[in-house]
């Protein structure tokens, strides 16, 4: 097995972004130290993982003699490649985007600033992020730090291997079917796609039927989360959602929780999904939660309706690209999977404003559907972490998409209903590769997933890729 790791023992350590900050506080680190120490692990490890699409090494090390305000001030980190930061080039992760530098940054990235961060570059994603591994014909593969011959999932695979190699505690990543929680559940990390509209994401074109990504991050530790939320609200504060507000334990409270491993065609996901979720389900009983199984508890015409939503992306960045994102958009250098929904688009078009109301309408009826339970408790994955090439670009795109499907059914649901869910790494594979857990609540209970996150991190801590020593 060929692991990858920039721990060492340096003044970054094993440290998340709060023990870090209390360092820099103390004025025990500054904040060009702890830049230039995160960039020197970056160009350790970066060479293996291929996780950086634009360093930005040297604007950062300027930024670092600055002053920095916020709830990490000074802590270094990285934008995925779905986001514009001003100055910087914004790929998509698609030979179809000019080389030259964003003109302003996204929403998300400037409340991300806000909190006093040093941004050191953008990480790789998939073509327009539209699957879930990290490999894309603009970057090649992103491998994954605990075992390089392993995807890291996607789309924000580039973010989750800098996080797990230990180069940046937390990295910016976002949310449109599963992107936080499934390279969270690859790479062995915290990924809490938050209730839709905590963070402000991009404003879509009015005729999108719905704006189902999220904005957040993944990180190594439940309360690198938590307070980023925390600092996100003290700038902004989304309307008719309920605060999180500071969150540093577990709560008294126990919960009522639903567990499944059937996937939408009522067949168990991968046995060793199944067996790390079982493990999980457990270890809530033990901790004095309710637990039942059930069966898989989605509507299955979900994936068909979910299918043709993915499916706008690229055509409206075929046809109007060039109004859409920038001028010099070439669409004709789209990749093969999004020339593929591209067209599927053209053939499902009539039926797409019946799928779009069904979504809506799901959306507005999953609290119900989750009933008298707190938590759906699932896989985030039914398979593993699986090798670079099985999703690959040169894989037949019909196959692609059922390898896709028979994977990643249990994360698009909270995408479509807006609600919550959090992966944590609770379990291992065969070979030693993390497998995540999902955690799912109802709209705005995000304080319960959080809460319910630290309280697993006590009863079962995870674990980094390797001990602070280098690489093997």
């Amino acid at each position: 097995m060929s692991k990858v790791t920039s721990f060492q023992d340096d003044i970054m350590g094993q440290h998340d972004a709060s023990a870090l900050s209390a360092l820099l506080a103390k004025g025990d680190i500054s904040p060009l130290e702890l830049t230039q120490t995160a960039i020197k692990r970056a160009e350790s490890v970066n060479p293996q993982l291929n996780a950086i699409a634009t360093k930005a090494f040297e604007r950062a090390t300027e930024r670092a003699m600055q002053p920095f305000e916020g709830m990490f001030a000074g802590i270094p980190t990285f934008i995925k490649d779905s986001d514009p930061v001003k100055g910087l080039p914004y790929f998509l992760g698609s030979e179809l985007m000019p080389e030259k530098p964003a003109k302003v940054s996204s929403e998300t990235v400037l409340q991300i600033e806000a909190l006093g961060v040093n941004i050191l570059g953008i990480t790789t994603i998939p073509e327009l992020g539209l699957t879930l591994t990290t490999e894309s014909t603009r970057f090649g593969a992103t491998r994954n730090p605990w075992h390089t011959d392993y995807s890291t999932g996607g789309s924000s695979g580039g973010a989750s291997a800098l996080v797990a190699a230990g180069v940046i505690p937390f990295a910016h990543a976002n949310d449109g079917g599963g992107s936080i929680r499934i390279p969270a559940s690859c790479c062995g990390l915290v990924g809490l796609k938050p209730t839709q509209g905590r963070v402000k994401t991009v404003e879509l074109p009015s005729f999108f039927p719905m704006n189902h990504i999220h904005q957040g991050i993944v990180s190594r530790t439940v309360r690198d989360t938590a307070r980023f939320y925390e600092g996100i609200e003290q700038h902004f504060q989304a309307p008719g959602i309920p605060l999180i507000g500071s969150v540093d334990g577990p709560s008294s409270k126990r919960l009522k929780i639903a567990v499944f491993v059937e996937d939408l065609f009522g067949v168990h996901c991968d046995s060793q999904c199944v067996r790390a979720t079982m493990q999980a389900a457990t270890l809530c009983e033990e901790l004095g939660h309710e637990v039942e199984v059930i069966g898989f508890p989605y509507p299955k015409h979900l994936w068909e309706d979910f299918f043709i939503l993915w499916e706008v992306i690229p055509f409206f960045l075929w046809f109007f690209g060039k109004q859409l994102v920038d001028p010099d958009v070439q669409p004709r250098k789209m990749g093969t999977l999004g020339r593929y929904l591209k067209d599927q688009f053209k053939k499902d078009w009539l039926s797409a404003p019946f799928a779009f109301r069904r979504l809506k309408r799901f959306a507005r009826q999953y609290d119900a559907l989750m009933g008298e339970y707190d938590i759906f408790l699932s896989p985030t994955l039914g398979t593993p972490p699986p090798k670079l090439g099985y999703l690959g670009p040169e894989v037949d795109t019909e196959r692609h998409l059922q390898r896709v499907l028979r994977a990643a059914c249990y994360t698009y649901q909270q995408n479509i209903s807006g609600t919550p869910a959090i992966s944590l790494p609770l379990g291992k594979s065969t070979e030693g590769l993390p497998i995540g857990i999902q955690f799912a609540a109802k709209h705005g209970q995000d304080r319960m997933l959080l809460e319910l996150a630290f309280e697993l991190e006590q009863a079962a801590p995870w674990e980094y890729p390797l001990p602070p020593t280098g690489n093997t």
